[in-house]
C-alpha cells in the first residue's frame, strides 16, 4: 500500500468502526459504491449437503407446524445467508446512510469531489476453512474475516465460515458515507485499506426481557438488526415472569390465553419462529428463557394447584409484585414441566443450541406454604431444588440443548451439575461471584448489575404506602441498582481483570441485560441503544480498554448508522463536540 498508509491497531483516530477491529491499515483515497455492485461468493465448504443440524454451518428454516408433527425442513446454504446481508449491505449503503457532516466543523469541506469516480463493481468473499485467519475454533465457529480494498476498486472478503462473511458485510457497510449531492452516491475515503479482525469472546449476548412490559415481535427484530451491526451474536428472551406469560405453549394453550395481559400482548407460536429466523439471517442465535422455579406466578394464573404463595402479600414472598413459584414436591408439577418444554424445545432448538432454565431469587418463605413442602429450610429444600433442576436439564439435553442458569443456583443452593452447564453471574454486590463459580470448573457467562443492568437509575416501580410512615419509597426515590449506567461506565467494565490466564477458557463471554419494570415497545430503542453498542465492543474487541474522545466519536458514528436504520438510539455526545474535536476533553 502507498506512504499514505495508516497503521491502526486496536487504537484508531477514525471514527468509522464499531467494534474496533483488530487491525486496521487504511489509505486516504475515495472509492465509490456502484449501484449495480454485485457479489461473488467462492465457498469450498460442504454449504449444500444435508448433514444434520449445524448452527454455524447450514441453518435449518422450520416452515410452521403443528405442535407434534414432523415439521418441514428446509435448508439455508451459506450462499443464501450471504447473499441475503448482501442486499442488506447495500440498502444499509445507498438508503439507509448518512452525510457526516456532524463530525466537521462548521463550513468546512470535508467531501470528495463528485467527479472522476472510481467504483467498487465487485465484492468477493472466499469462503474456505483452509484460509488462515488465526482461529482455535473449528471452521464452522470461525467468526474471523479479513477484507482488502485495493485503490483500483478491487475488493476481497476472507473467511473460514458463513459467520466471519456476515460480521465482514457489517464492517464493509460502514466504511461507507452518503455524499450530499443527491447524484453523486455513497464513497469510502479510507482507501486502499486493509482489515483483519475476530472476536474476543464467543458469547456476545443481550438479554432482553420482554415479560414485565409488552415487547412485540417487531420490536425484537429491529433490535436483531442494531445487535447484527454490532456484532453481537446471542439474543437471551426472557419469556416469562411472575406478572405475565406471553408466550404461546400450543399444548398448554391456557398459559399464554390466561396468563398474557391481553389477547393482544401473546408472542404466538409463529411470531417466535419468525423472530428466530431473522436472528439466523443475521447471524445472532435467539434462545430462550423459562425462568424456574422462581418468578412463576404467571403459571399459576392457569394452573393454580401448579404454584404456591399466590395472592399472598409479595414483600414476605417475592422480591417483585406478584409472589409465587412453582411447587418444589408436587406430582403434578414435573408433568406440567416435561408438557411444556417438550412443545417449546422441540421448536427452538431447531434455531438454537442453549436454552436458559432461569433458577435465580428463589424464594424460601413461600415454601412453608407448600403444601407438600410445609419448610423454608434451606437444608429441607435443597434436594428438591436439585431435583428440580436435574429434570429440566434431563429435558433440555434430550432436545441436545446446552443448559444455562442463574449463579444462585451454584453459590446459594451448591447443586451439583453436569459440567458442560453455563452458569450466568449477574450480582455486583458479590465480588468473588465469577471467581467461585471458575474454580469450580464451570464455563461462565459476565454481566454485572453494578455495570450492565441498563434498567438501573430509572427509580423504582414501586409507590409508597400510604399508611406506612417508614416506607422505604421516599426521595430520591432511587431504585436498587442506582445509579444510572451510562455508556461509558458500560464500556470501561473488565469482567475478567481479576480471572487467571489459566481460567480465562472457562469465560465464554458476557450479556448486557435489560429488564423490563419501565421498559415497554415505545422507549425500548433508547433504553437499549447505544450502550448495547458499548458493551459490544468491550466484548468484541477488549475488555480493559477506557473510553476517550476517539471512542466517543466512533460511538457517534454509530449511533448515526443506527438512527438511519429505524432504531432510535439515544445521543452519545453534543454536537459540537463532534464538530470541534478536542474542544471537549477535559
Amino acid at each position: 500500500m502507498h506512504a499514505l498508509l495508516w497503521y491502526c491497531t486496536l487504537v484508531c483516530s477514525s471514527f468509522a468502526l464499531w467494534p474496533q477491529p483488530k487491525h486496521f491499515e487504511h489509505g486516504s483515497s475515495t472509492l465509490w459504491l456502484s449501484d449495480n455492485v454485485e457479489l461473488v461468493h467462492s465457498s469450498r465448504t460442504a454449504s449444500t449437503q444435508s448433514f444434520g443440524w449445524i448452527w454455524t454451518t447450514l441453518q435449518q428454516v422450520i416452515r410452521p407446524s403443528q405442535y407434534g408433527a414432523s415439521p418441514k425442513v428446509d435448508w439455508i446454504s451459506s450462499e443464501t445467508l450471504l447473499q441475503s446481508a448482501f442486499e442488506r449491505l447495500k440498502r444499509n449503503v445507498f438508503d439507509r446512510n448518512y452525510v457526516p457532516r456532524k463530525f466537521h466543523p462548521r463550513g468546512t469541506q470535508f467531501e470528495p469531489a463528485s467527479g472522476n469516480q472510481r467504483y467498487i463493481v465487485r465484492v468477493v468473499i472466499d469462503e474456505d476453512p483452509q484460509n488462515n485467519l488465526g482461529c482455535t475454533e473449528t471452521h464452522n465457529k470461525c467468526e474471523a474475516y479479513t477484507i482488502r480494498i485495493s485503490d483500483d476498486g478491487s475488493a476481497l472478503i476472507k473467511v473460514s465460515s458463513v459467520l466471519g462473511g456476515l460480521h465482514a458485510l457489517e464492517t464493509f457497510a460502514q466504511l461507507f458515507f452518503t455524499h450530499s449531492s443527491p447524484s453523486a452516491g455513497s464513497y469510502t475515503p479510507y482507501a486502499p485499506l486493509f482489515i483483519r479482525d475476530s472476536p474476543v469472546f464467543e458469547h456476545r449476548g443481550l438479554n432482553l426481557d420482554i415479560s414485565r412490559n409488552w415487547v412485540s415481535p417487531a420490536d425484537v427484530m429491529r433490535t436483531i438488526e442494531g445487535m447484527a451491526a454490532n456484532k453481537l451474536n446471542r439474543l437471551h428472551i426472557h419469556a416469562s415472569d411472575a406478572q405475565s406469560w406471553p408466550l404461546e405453549i400450543p399444548s398448554l394453550p391456557d398459559l399464554a390465553e390466561k396468563g398474557a395481559y391481553s389477547q393482544a400482548q401473546i408472542w404466538r407460536t409463529e411470531d417466535l419462529e419468525a423472530v428466530q429466523l431473522h436472528g439466523t439471517y443475521h447471524g445472532v442465535q435467539v434462545f430462550t428463557e423459562i425462568d424456574l422455579p422462581g418468578h412463576t406466578t404467571s403459571v399459576g394464573i392457569a394452573y393454580p394447584d401448579l404454584v404456591t404463595a399466590k395472592d399472598f402479600p409479595w414483600p414476605d414472598y417475592a422480591l417483585e409484585p406478584p409472589s409465587g413459584q412453582l411447587r418444589l414436591n408436587s406430582s403434578k408439577v414435573p408433568l406440567f414441566i416435561e408438557t411444556l418444554l417438550n412443545d417449546l424445545l422441540s421448536r427452538t432448538s431447531r434455531h438454537s443450541s442453549l436454552f436458559h432454565l432461569g433458577g435465580d431469587e428463589l424464594n424460601m418463605n413461600a415454601y412453608r406454604l407448600d403444601p407438600t413442602v410445609n419448610s423454608s429450610s434451606h437444608e429441607i429444600l435443597q434436594p428438591l431444588v436439585q431435583a428440580f433442576i436435574d429434570h429440566v436439564i434431563s429435558i433440555a439435553t434430550a432436545h441436545s440443548l446446552t443448559v444455562i442458569m442463574w449463579e444462585e443456583m451454584v453459590l446459594d443452593w451448591n447443586l451439583n451439575l453436569p459440567p458442560n452447564v453455563i452458569i450466568q453471574t449477574w450480582r455486583g454486590s458479590d465480588d468473588d461471584a465469577l471467581g467461585t463459580i471458575l474454580s469450580k470448573g464451570y464455563k461462565t457467562i459476565f454481566g454485572s448489575n453494578a455495570h450492565w443492568y441498563l434498567d438501573c437509575g430509572h427509580g423504582y416501580f414501586v409507590d409508597p404506602e400510604p399508611s406506612n410512615p417508614d416506607s422505604p419509597i421516599k426521595p430520591p426515590y432511587l431504585d436498587y441498582c442506582s445509579p444510572y449506567k451510562n455508556w461509558r461506565h458500560i464500556y470501561a467494565y473488565n469482567p475478567v481483570a481479576d480471572v487467571p490466564q489459566s481460567q480465562r477458557h472457562l469465560v465464554l463471554g458476557g450479556e448486557i441485560h435489560l429488564w423490563g419494570e419501565l421498559t415497554d415497545s415505545v422507549n425500548l430503542d433508547g433504553m437499549l441503544w447505544p450502550r448495547v453498542a458499548a458493551a459490544a465492543e468491550v466484548m468484541w474487541s477488549a475488555p480493559e480498554k477506557k473510553p476517550d474522545e476517539s471512542t466517543t466519536r466512533r460511538l457517534a458514528d454509530m449511533r448515526e448508522r443506527l438512527v438511519m436504520r429505524d432504531i432510535r438510539a439515544g445521543v452519545v455526545q453534543m454536537e459540537w463536540c463532534l464538530r470541534y474535536e478536542g474542544g471537549c476533553r477535559l
